[in-house]
């Protein structure tokens, strides 16, 4: 069997070089591989000092996450790099590409680092809700400081070679062209030196003087890491480097590694981790499916959404043409697309000039003519079939053949959009969610009659702009609002049965969602689709409108908000409810919040399963991609559908049975069999 580890001779210097594409993973042949290479190097007096570098597009880009959950093979990570980090000849990393995880723990117990100025070095982990297991967690504290370990460590998110190297995590940037030669020109230049070991490093004692680091660290990322369990593990494990001795702190992370992955919260975004790739592969249209070149978009309405889906293919270099009915509204639309990519680059997100490079590849139109060149034209505009139909039939006529014709709807019937067309292969669903320029996912509704073709290059330009796509068939409200319309009639109804509306809300706040129905509809403004007539008065919401309770842009909606937009539960809505509830003949009672929980959060779980059993969803794990990405599912859960297997499909069906909710035949006949949905 051939290796993925080879070693060169150049002069003095042994040059170790990883060949294991696509991204160099540290799997058990490369580090038996890593091992035998600093043998050879230590067992030839010639050889003064080593070089580490790899071929392909990237440096070791972190473990072979395939290896997960299976019996270990040595030699260990840990133990690779102990082999490593003792030599007593100079160990430089040659860094290209991505240093990530595992790969980054590779260049730590070298004894330098350099790197090209593209490098990036990272230790993403928590991503997967784990934290370092090679010495990682005590290594780079001792090498950089404490205050510098921690946002890579706790929040996983890569640093360009440049700010590594003025923390001190890369010794030398080098030519982009020439990282072997100037890596091996750095090795020659330390050759007779004592080394240096990042194990022996004291950069960690910033933590051990000011103690405050570590509370002021959680204080200002509290809100990104609440109910994540790694974040805090990798914490504890940078501030057991300056507490502990080398070898009873790498003990230490261990103990907290072994913790974490034994966990539900790791297997859950382990599992989503796989999930999201899973997601871009469509079963019945093979890989190598030729693409339709999109090079210029159309997007019809400038209003939130239209705008909101055309800065994504601006920023993302493709042109776009954006119509509009009126001047005044074409001007408004562009204005705020300007007025979102300034304040980005208020935020230090992007430069003046790439905003002005992203603005010039806009033109605005009241003519459709203006589309007939598009690759792709996207329709954006009010929610109502004939409305749709009738845009649909105009471009048919106006967009050249070949080109795609896609709804951003959120619940109409695509087949019946499609069918205004005589193109109805070329026609599907993208689902944008707002806002659309920030958030990640994209739903692509695959009609009766859309192409393979059109299919594979919606979800392949879903990736170029940046999104999560999943694809749904056609059905009310696709996979994510259909499974919300169930939660949400739970919702309203238990407030009719007594249940208090911030009780509603603040179960799924402990579950993990970032806000409730009733803080969502105060947000989005509770008077959307009013019928604007106070004296009809229907349901709680048009109670609320006709009160001018409209929302929090009105300071007052189910809940009163103060000038920071805290809310405080009011008595008029008590009262507005409680008065409903009476008319309707619902008797009032206690609800606990194990049965709010359950009474949101299962049903849904029941729909999931019919969209499953129709085949509105190719597999399970694309439901949970819909949920973490367009509605604040919680990660560390996996997704509803993952999460219904960790608590068991049977807790599932007892609970809607305990309510008197209806139970589908595919969850039942999962949980009889004592199946899982992703199994």
């Amino acid at each position: 069997m051939t290796t993925p580890i080879r070693t060169e001779r150049h002069d003095n210097v042994l040059v170790i070089v990883s060949d294991n594409p696509p991204v160099n993973a540290l799997g058990q042949a490369v580090r038996a591989g890593l091992a035998a290479g600093i043998e050879e190097a230590l067992g030839d007096d010639a050889v003064e000092a080593v070089v580490i570098r790899c071929d392909g597009r990237t440096f070791f880009a972190g473990a072979d996450i395939t290896e997960f959950g299976k019996p270990p093979k040595g030699p260990s990570l840990p133990e690779a790099l102990d082999k490593l980090e003792a030599s007593d000849k100079p160990v430089v990393a040659a860094i290209h590409g991505t240093a990530l995880g595992g790969g980054c723990e590779v260049a730590l117990a070298c004894h330098y680092r350099v790197a090209v100025p593209s490098a990036k070095l990272g230790l993403p982990e928590v991503k997967l809700g784990l934290i370092p297991g090679a010495a990682g967690t005590q290594r780079l504290p001792r090498l950089v400081g404490a205050e510098a370990a921690l946002p890579l460590v706790a929040t996983g998110n890569p640093i360009p070679a440049k700010k590594a190297q003025a923390i001190g995590l890369v010794d030398a940037i080098v030519g982009e062209d020439s990282l072997e030669a100037d890596a091996i020109a750095f090795a020659k230049s330390k050759i007779g030196q004592p080394v240096p070991r990042a194990s022996q490093g004291t950069a960690n004692q910033d933590g051990v003087k000011n103690p405050a680091i570590f509370d002021d660290f959680r204080q200002k990322n509290g809100r990104k890491m609440r109910g994540f369990d790694a974040p805090n593990a990798a914490i504890e494990a940078v501030k057991a480097a300056g507490e502990l001795p080398y070898a009873e702190g790498v003990k230490k992370e261990r103990e907290l590694f072994a913790r974490l992955m034994g966990g539900t919260q790791s297997k859950a975004m382990r599992h989503y981790f796989f999930a999201e790739r899973a997601a871009n592969k469509i079963d019945d249209v093979p890989a190598d499916t030729p693409l339709i070149p999109i090079r210029k978009v159309g997007v019809i309405g400038a209003g939130t959404m239209g705008g909101g889906i055309a800065m994504n293919f601006l920023s993302a270099g493709i042109p776009v043409t954006i119509l509009e009915m009126k001047q005044e509204a074409l001007e408004r639309g562009t204005g705020v697309m300007r007025r979102n990519y300034e304040n980005t680059a208020k935020r230090g997100r992007m430069t003046m000039e790439q905003v002005e490079v992203a603005m010039d590849l806009l033109t605005p139109t009241l003519d459709y003519a203006d589309l007939a060149d598009c690759d792709l034209v996207i329709e954006a505009v009010y929610e109502n079939m004939d409305v749709k139909k009738e845009v649909f039939g105009t471009l048919d006529g106006v967009v050249k053949q070949g080109a795609i014709l896609a709804s951003n709807t959120s619940y109409l019937n695509i087949d019946e959009i499609a069918a205004a067309t005589g193109r109805p292969g070329y026609v599907l669903g993208l689902h944008f969610f707002s806002p659309a320029n920030v958030m990640k996912l994209l739903e692509v509704v695959r009609g009766a009659k859309t192409r393979g073709d059109v299919l594979a290059t919606a979800m392949k330009l879903a990736k170029t702009i940046g999104k999560v796509a999943a694809v749904s068939g056609v059905c009310p409200g696709f996979i994510g609002n259909r499974m919300l319309s169930k939660r949400q009639e739970q919702a309203n109804q238990l407030i009719m049965e007594g249940a208090n509306y911030w009780d509603v809300d603040d179960v799924l706040l402990e579950f993990g969602f970032p806000m409730g129905p009733f803080q969502m509809g105060d947000l989005a403004g509770i008077d959307i689709g009013w019928h604007r007539d106070p004296s009809k008065v229907t349901t709680v919401r048009e109670a609320l409108c006709a009160a001018g309770r409209f929302g929090q842009k009105a300071s007052k909606g189910f809940y009163d908000y103060d000038e920071a937009r805290n809310r405080t539960p009011s008595d008029e809505v008590k009262a507005i409810i409680a008065d409903f509830a009476a008319k309707e003949g619902h008797e009032q009672r206690e609800i606990s919040k194990d049965e709010i929980r359950e009474r949101l959060l299962y049903p849904m779980i029941n729909e999931g399963a019919k969209i499953l059993e129709e085949k509105m969803a190719q597999r399970a794990s694309d439901i949970d991609v819909v949920w973490i990405n367009g509605y604040g599912w919680p990660l560390y859960t996996g997704g509803p559908m993952f999460w219904a297997d960790t608590i068991g499909l049977d807790t599932v069906v007892a609970g809607l049975e305990k309510h008197g909710l209806p139970v589908s035949d595919y969850l039942r006949g999962k949980a009889k069999r004592g199946e899982s949905f992703n199994g």
